[in-house]
């Protein structure tokens, strides 16, 4: 902020997969909630000013948030992409790190939607993306003979960055796009049926999933900013 007089296009691309049981990030929450969602929204919270002041001097669409997600959202996720526990916080998935997994990332999801719910009327565009199944430092917690089996299924990780620039600079991704899902290597997609109910309201007929998770997430980080 202190460097730069604008910001086109904002990528959260940080991400950590299934580590190993128990572990924490410097707060105390599960270290792939605090690293996949929670560090994002904070960031990108703190860099909304810009943004905003960027979209008054730019075409329309040409300044976007994307987040990362995964297939993981659709295939690892619980019921509505987002599972709250009784006292109101997200489910941290303590005993099963691949569902805390794929909950991180079918929040970005519902973040992704909920930005572009609140920002639309600014000219920004929020989108999520899954970068693709990519050979990466993400699979350093898989078993060895997992990953022997994994790796024939997997892309270099080339891949994933065209399916991120496709996100934040394709002028085929528009505002009627605004809130999508992309997927490999760059169009939109479908996300599973309940995780798509989650990012609309309940007036809208959906579960109110993403609003509930984004007050979640701003009262969680408020102190931060």
């Amino acid at each position: 902020m202190s460097k730069e007089t604008r910001l086109d296009v904002l990528t959260n691309n940080a991400g950590v997969m299934t580590p190993p049981k128990g572990s924490k990030d410097s707060h105390g929450r599960e270290l792939q909630l605090g690293t996949n969602t929670l560090g994002p929204f904070l960031f990108t919270e703190l860099l909304v000013p810009i943004l905003l002041k960027t979209a008054k001097s730019s075409p329309t669409g040409t300044v976007r948030v994307t987040w990362a997600s995964s297939s993981g959202a659709s295939l690892m996720s619980p019921k509505g992409g987002v599972q709250f526990a009784a006292d109101g916080e997200p489910n941290p998935f303590w005993d099963n790190s691949a569902t805390a997994y794929g909950q991180t990332k079918a929040a970005n999801c519902l973040l992704a939607s909920e930005f572009a719910n609140r920002y639309a009327k600014d000219g920004i565009i929020s989108v999520s993306w899954n970068p693709g199944n990519l050979r990466s430092e993400l699979q350093r917690h898989v078993p060895g003979w997992q990953l022997f089996i994994l790796n024939a299924m997997l892309y270099p990780a080339v891949y994933g960055a065209y399916t991120e620039l496709w996100a934040g600079w394709s002028p085929d991704v528009t505002a009627s796009h605004n809130g999508a899902y992309i997927g490999p290597w760059g169009r939109v997609l479908h996300i599973r049926k309940d995780v798509e109910t989650a990012m609309k309201s309940e007036k809208e007929g959906g579960t109110g999933v993403a609003e509930k998770f984004w007050a979640w997430c701003d009262k969680t980080t408020k102190q931060y900013r």
